[in-house]
């Protein structure tokens, strides 16, 4: 039927459309079950309604049958789409004709984007079920997924009917994209390398779960307010959230504090066990990870921390109303924020309880789901793997072996084998402030068994290696899981490694610094097979094929298919066209229309023209000192300096450049926030000067996110990656930029190194020190004095003038420099720097050439897949093979 048109539903360009409601034909399509006559089994329908049949209450074969006959795939032409979305939007969302609005016209397309998604959910987790393949269980404290509409319309090949559905309803599906919130589920590279990870094993069918923590407010959601960083809370989930499913009859209970008793068992042998303290439960949500090109479906299960006792009447009849919902608060705190501050000891055990109340109830699930199986423990390796992203997960170490050995009544050497044979551990930083401690004192409080436990496998492991080398205290001293002085300290990578088969760095300069330096006495005990690298990748669906879709069918259309998205090697193919003029000049035509893009987004949200024939130079990451975006910022002043100095004939022959940055420093970290206010200070002057001609431009954009990245990543002709050579242990925004065509100006760190020797040296701007120079010169700074470049020292001298606002308030940053010693080595680098600032802006002058680089780089980026990545972790750690879903 037709109805009248809706005022609320127009085009993107605003001009009103008349929305078309077919006539609703709903069948029993919508329905999925899973059976399982021996025990719990999780099923998913699309309403959010998790089904269960026990073997109390098994379905006859009849019954089954009936019902599967009417499990017919939802159709995916374009009439069938639209009645789907008019159903979700009167059932699912209770909206008319009348309260129709973008948001709820996405609400409605997602739900019924889910439904499709939901059969190969489902199909993945009954084939699972059914076979009992081993499986991996990915934990991070971070997934950083970013939208999910637009990756599942890709996955799933039904975009192109999707707008065309979308269109005749009135709506726009790219507005619609817009009104999707970014899950805030994580901050930086950690999470974002985690959520690469579970779509490349979702898409090469590798049996994967991701297991997390569900947080309500992310990280925070940064303002900028007067140039400073302002932190307010992120409401992601405000509105319904249409990509996870609660689980509500999926709990367990995580206990806190209380005390250890020593009891005899059955068997007359003595136990230890933890009692007493306090509890909450753990309630998981399930997030669906489609594969691309594939009916298989991973899983990311999130955990949101509930009370046991939601209210307490007796308070609440007594007048303490307070203490009636106290329960409830306390528990809910632990998944409120990603990374609660922990500049104060409330803090710290608050993220101590986080990381605990994650692992807690990630191995009760990966334990209910083995037992299942009815395996016995001996197997457990055999069907479980492990992998731990970073030090946040490490407790599981401790846990696994409480519950072999208190509950499950395990000899101490049995389960200790089956431990060390079930984890591997991802090291991601050389940074010892980076690397995780808990004081002795706040773990006996919090976690008193787990504290005897690691006192255990500390001592135990300690005896063994003085075995080897004895008398040899020092070596003992320094690996011991145990850090002596007041407090003690629990080394949590020492843990991790003691408790893993093996342990990877990510990119192979980090992995031959940790073998060196951070682990080099474990190296003594274990011999160096233990350590690997396992240089990290990206997911080429989500930062080419989606992220720039002009790109994309550029190249699908030269290459004569799309099977790069999947096999990125083939990229190479690219190469031979690089010095094609005709292709140089649609290459050139599609980074315009991205910087285009950019500065549309720039001047509509933020009120600054930046010009996309400029060179747009970018450095978007999480803000910390090691980054160096203070070295960039400076560098910015410096390049405005000498523009000043310049005649206006002059300054018009220079190469226009655009500065963009963007991330977020941590609520504590007061030196990267003053940082933040450098870059804002400097570019309110600049932006407002126009004796330069708008030949420099400063963007800070805040609140950087997945879904910015997908904006600001393909319109980058140059990214910075310039941490002090020896401290990035990766970097993944790297590999999105050059994946895009855009060219790094970096140091020799991380994986920038690699990236040279893939797409060429000539492609590259390196500079700066390298890392085995690094503590030379630290230690001839700290007892020798420092020498402060000339530049550098022009550009403080201007700061401290006042020429960017009050001095005073950059007085701590400059002293980072001077009385703190330079750690970062900022002064060391800089001429070097500003030197390969000059390289850049001359061969900028020559498009052709700087065109022909673009296309090699983006040629040379096959290695830097993530797909390549999760398949080395499958063969060299997990011991997993592809389990192939079929229809």
């Amino acid at each position: 039927m037709t109805v009248a048109p809706a005022t609320a539903a127009t085009s993107s360009t605003g001009r009103p459309r008349r929305l078309s409601m077919p006539k609703l034909t709903r069948r029993l399509t919508n329905v999925v079950i899973h059976v399982d006559n021996d025990a719990n089994v999780e099923t998913v329908t699309p309403n959010s309604v998790p089904l269960r049949a026990t073997k109390h209450e098994q379905l006859s074969e009849p019954t089954l049958q009936t019902w599967k006959k009417h499990i017919v795939p939802e159709k995916n032409d374009p009439a069938s789409i639209e009645s789907d979305i008019v159903h979700h939007t009167i059932t699912t969302l209770c909206r008319g004709v009348y309260n129709l609005d973008k948001l709820a016209m996405y609400q409605a397309t997602a739900h019924s984007v889910r439904d499709r998604l939901l059969e190969d959910w489902n199909l993945t987790q009954e084939a699972l079920h059914r076979e009992n393949p081993k499986r991996c269980y990915y934990m991070s404290m971070e997934f950083l997924i970013g939208r999910a509409l637009d990756n599942a319309l890709h996955c799933l090949h039904v975009k192109k009917n999707y707008n065309q559905s979308v269109d005749n309803l009135g709506f726009s599906l790219e507005d619609l994209l817009c009104e999707e919130k970014d899950a805030a589920l994580g901050n930086g590279g950690l999470g974002r390398l985690a959520a690469c990870y579970m779509d490349s094993a979702a898409t090469q069918d590798y049996p994967t779960w991701g297991y997390g923590l569900r947080y309500q407010y992310g990280i925070f959601k940064q303002m900028i307010k007067d140039g400073y960083q302002t932190e307010m809370p992120d409401y992601w989930l405000n509105f319904d959230n249409p990509w996870e499913f609660p689980r509500a009859d999926i709990r367990y209970e995580v206990r806190f504090h209380g005390y250890v008793a020593t009891k005899i068992n059955e068997k007359g042998e003595t136990r230890m066990t933890w009692e007493g303290g306090d509890k909450v439960q753990a309630m998981a949500y399930d997030v669906p990870i489609p594969g691309f090109d594939t009916k298989g479906c991973g899983n990311i299960r999130l955990w949101s921390s509930k009370p046991l006792n939601t209210f307490d009447f007796d308070s609440f009849n007594a007048g303490d109303y307070e203490r009636s919902v106290a329960e409830q608060t306390a528990a809910q705190n632990l998944t409120s924020v990603l990374y609660p501050n922990d500049n104060h000891l409330v803090g710290k055990e608050l993220r101590l309880k986080q990381e605990y109340f994650f692992v807690s109830a990630s191995l009760q699930d990966i334990i209910h789901r083995f037992k299942r199986a009815k395996c016995p423990w001996k197997d457990f390796p055999d069907k479980v793997a492990v992998q731990m992203n970073d030090t946040h997960p490490t407790l599981a170490v401790p846990e696994l072996q409480r519950i072999l050995v208190d509950i499950e009544g395990l000899e101490w050497d049995d389960a200790w084998d089956i431990v060390t044979r079930t984890f591997a551990f991802t090291n991601h930083t050389v940074l010892p402030e980076a690397l995780e401690c808990w004081s002795v004192p706040m773990m006996e409080k919090i976690l008193p068994r787990h504290m005897q436990i690691i006192y255990d496998i500390n001592l135990f492991f300690l005896q063994k290696v003085e075995k080897v080398f004895v008398g040899d205290r020092d070596l003992l001293k320094r690996i011991s899981i145990i850090e002596e002085g007041s407090p003690q300290q629990v080394r949590m990578a020492f843990l991790a490694v003691v408790g893993s088969h093996t342990v990877n760095g990510v990119a192979a300069l980090h992995s031959d610094l940790i073998r060196k330096h951070l682990f080099n006495d474990f190296i003594k005990y274990y011999g160096p097979d233990k350590f690997i690298n396992i240089t990290n990748g990206i997911t080429p669906r989500r930062w080419l094929y989606q992220a720039n879709p002009d790109l994309r069918d550029l190249i699908t259309t030269t290459l004569g298919s799309e099977d790069w998205a999947t096999k990125l090697d083939l990229l190479k193919g690219l190469k031979k066209f690089a010095d094609d003029t005709k292709f140089q000049s649609q290459w050139a035509a599609v980074k315009y229309k991205n910087k285009e893009r950019l500065a549309f987004w720039i001047k509509a949200n933020m009120g600054i023209t930046v010009n996309p024939d400029a060179l747009f130079d970018i450095q978007v990451k999480r803000i910390h000192e090691y980054k160096r975006q203070y070295m960039n910022i400076l560098s910015v002043i410096y390049r405005y300096q000498s523009l000043k100095k310049m005649s206006a004939e002059d300054i018009s022959q220079q190469v226009p450049r655009v500065v963009i940055f963007g991330g977020k420093a941590a609520p504590g970290y007061y030196i990267a926030k003053l940082v933040i206010k450098l870059i804002n200070s400097a570019a309110q002057v600049i932006n407002n000067d126009k004796s330069i001609q708008d030949m420099l431009k400063v963007v800070f954009i805040p609140d950087y996110n997945v879904s910015l990245a997908e904006i600001i990543v393909p319109a980058s002709d140059i990214s910075q990656h310039i941490s002090t050579a020896g401290t990035e242990a990766s970097g993944t925004s790297n590999m999105k930029f050059v994946l895009n065509g855009g060219l790094i100006l970096g140091t020799v760190d991380g994986a920038n190194i690699e990236i040279g020797e893939q797409i060429g040296a000539e492609n590259i701007f390196m500079f700066g020190v390298l890392s085995d120079e690094v503590e030379d010169i630290r230690h001839n700074q700290k007892y020798h004095g420092l020498f402060m470049d000339p530049s550098l020292q022009v550009v403080i001298d201007s700061i401290q003038a006042g020429q960017f606002g009050d001095p005073s308030i950059f007085g701590p940053l400059i002293n980072t420099l001077t009385y703190g010693g330079d750690y970062y080595l900022i002064s060391v680098d800089f001429k070097s720097y500003l030197q390969k600032h000059t390289e850049v802006d001359e061969t900028y002058r020559d498009k052709k050439s700087w065109v022909k680089k673009s296309i090699m780089c983006t040629a040379g980026m096959g290695f830097f897949s993530s797909d390549r990545a999760v398949c080395e972790y499958a063969d060299k750690i997990w011991k997993l093979k592809p389990f192939k879903v079929e229809a």
